[in-house]
């Protein structure tokens, strides 16, 4: 069975020191991706760029601030980046783009289809270049950075291994020096992560945070530097470079990984110390009983987060009422159901097919994950 490769390249590694998208790079990726497709590895690389692509185009020297120009940069931009790709990988690979938004990863049916299409790209022999539709994305239906889109194509596709390419050498320690491998994404982890790099939406805490989603689907992740010409080569032949952050020895499944990164919580609900046992230790449904508190306006079918009495949030699952009939059904008894919502279609609030708790997901070989960065 063919293995299944994403690259995530982002907008520091793709442009020069002038901030022009650097083509000669993009020969050398294409030409590195060439050959791990003669090896057998089907690949998908996700590519931020489109923006600043445009503004080259349009003879902008500095970045846009209003989200209108950066959205008309993107679209001039975007031509620009798939046309560079075209011809870098020439005839043999044809180029498929692919355009995504928060919204096709919330919406269970969207995601569906974006899948199913990268899956039909890859079985076509075409190499899909997978970013963000800046073009119609707000703040409030955007990733915020293609690391995160990166990790959520990964899970679509099966992927074995995911590289995130950035322009520094690995995950930094304390003293600068490049940490090989990170079982467990800590607090101390988190501090280290810093702030955000010179130059795109992501920094070092995006990369964790695709690290979390991308390992729990069962994607080896490294985080790499960009720029040695054989950086690919050598991730996917199992030389040491940058930081690895291995794959969880059992991954999520699928539903379950899109219930927990797909869609954004719309709300929650507070829950007593029984109903949590319930949820972690039993694997039981949420029942009525176990609410203390509805937060937020949700809908049914909307993902919510759950909270526990301490205000840790310890799960998140699809809930099967609005948050009306959840305020009007705290503390009730199941058998109260239909007197008080006045129809007999509801049993639970979440089931547990549609529930996730986050400790299912520390099931490291070597130790367990840190708490899920979402």
């Amino acid at each position: 069975m063919p293995r299944t490769l994403v690259v995530k390249v982002g907008t520091s590694t793709l442009t020069d020191d002038q901030g022009r998208l650097d083509r000669a790079y993009l020969y050398e990726m294409a030409w590195q991706i060439a050959a791990l497709r003669r090896e057998g590895w089907r690949v998908v690389l996700v590519s931020s760029g489109a923006i600043r692509a445009g503004c080259e185009r349009l003879g902008w020297t500095k970045r846009p601030q209003t989200i209108p120009l950066k959205q008309a940069a993107a679209a001039v931009g975007q031509g620009e980046l798939i046309h560079a790709y075209t011809q870098a990988f020439g005839p043999a690979y044809p180029v498929a783009q692919v355009l995504l938004t928060r919204q096709d990863a919330a919406d269970r049916v969207r995601y569906i289809n974006a899948r199913n299409t990268l899956s039909a790209l890859l079985r076509c022999g075409c190499m899909p270049i997978v970013n963000e539709n800046d073009t119609v994305a707000v703040d409030e239906i955007r990733f915020g950075d293609n690391d995160t889109l990166a990790a959520l194509v990964a899970s679509m596709v099966h992927a074995d291994l995911l590289i995130i390419l950035t322009d520094v050498p690995g995950f930094l320690d304390e003293q600068g020096e490049v940490i090989p491998r990170i079982e467990t994404i800590d607090e101390r982890i988190h501090r280290l992560a810093g702030s955000s790099g010179r130059d795109g939406s992501g920094g070092m805490v995006t990369k964790l945070v695709a690290a979390e989603i991308a390992t729990t689907a069962g994607a080896r992740t490294v985080i790499a530097p960009g720029r040695p010409t054989t950086v690919l080569l050598d991730v996917a032949g199992g030389r040491p470079v940058g930081t690895e952050f291995p794959a969880c020895a059992r991954r999520l499944r699928r539903r379950k990984h899109w219930i927990l990164y797909g869609p954004q919580p719309a709300g929650a609900l507070r829950v007593n110390a029984l109903a949590r046992a319930a949820l972690v230790e039993g694997n039981k449904s949420l029942l009525p009983a176990g609410i203390v508190g509805v937060e937020g306006r949700f809908v049914a079918g909307d993902t919510v987060s759950l909270v526990d009495a301490t205000g840790e949030v310890f799960a998140r699952g699809i809930v099967n009422c609005d948050w009306r009939e959840a305020q009007a059904l705290m503390g009730a008894q199941t058998s109260d159901i239909a007197r008080i919502l006045g129809r007999t279609d509801l049993e639970e609030v979440i089931h547990r097919d549609n529930l996730v708790v986050f400790e299912e997901q520390e099931t490291k070989e070597e130790g367990a994950r840190g708490r899920p960065a979402v």
